[in-house]
């Protein structure tokens, strides 16, 4: 777990002070990554990370391109020398390729392509299982909350809004994986 550790204490020093209530979604971002530990195998702890680091884009010193998702991939690997894959996974996490479409970012999101598409789905299913202050939550109530928050009017929202389908699948997806993964423990 040094990996997760050192993505913890990171995550901690840029959002805990400024951004409380993004730091206590983090957390549960993090709490949920580690329940689909038994889906991953030696990556585990590389989902961990990513999931307490996953929002570190929207502090001050990492934000570039006012893209979370990029912004915090991006300092993840040039100011901090992160692992390649665990910034792919925040670069790509949750609605990033439709809100870089609507931002014109695709080619600074390719940076850290291409997506591991099980690892995407992994993420999204913790930051969507996540409320905005840690707790559970259901994906359907998570995502009408940041359509809620953001209105029509913001990139958000309409990134969100295009990608919703796409997003509860990888949810069903991540849960049919939990799903086996029980059946074969307790078979």
């Amino acid at each position: 777990m040094q990996l997760a550790k050192w993505a913890h204490d990171l995550a901690e020093s840029l959002l805990a002070d400024s951004l409380p209530k993004r730091w206590a979604h983090s957390q549960g971002v993090y709490s949920q990554a580690l329940t689909l530990a038994p889906t991953l195998g030696e990556d585990a702890e590389l989902l961990a990370a990513a999931g307490i680091a996953h929002d570190v884009g929207y502090a001050q010193a990492a934000v570039d391109t006012g893209q979370h998702m990029i912004d915090g991939a991006r300092y993840l690997r040039d100011v901090v020398g992160a692992d390649p894959r665990l910034c792919s996974i925040v670069a790509f996490h949750t609605s990033s390729s439709w809100e870089a479409s609507e931002l014109g970012l695709d080619d600074a999101l390719n940076e850290f392509g291409p997506a591991e598409p099980e690892l995407v789905d992994a993420i999204t299913y913790c930051d969507l299982t996540s409320s905005p202050v840690g707790d559970l939550v259901d994906p359907a109530e998570r995502l009408s909350e940041v359509l809620e928050r953001y209105g029509p009017e913001h990139v958000v929202f309409r990134a969100v809004s295009a990608a919703r389908p796409e997003l509860l699948a990888r949810v069903a997806r991540v849960r049919q994986r939990l799903a086996k993964a029980v059946a074969v423990k307790l078979n």
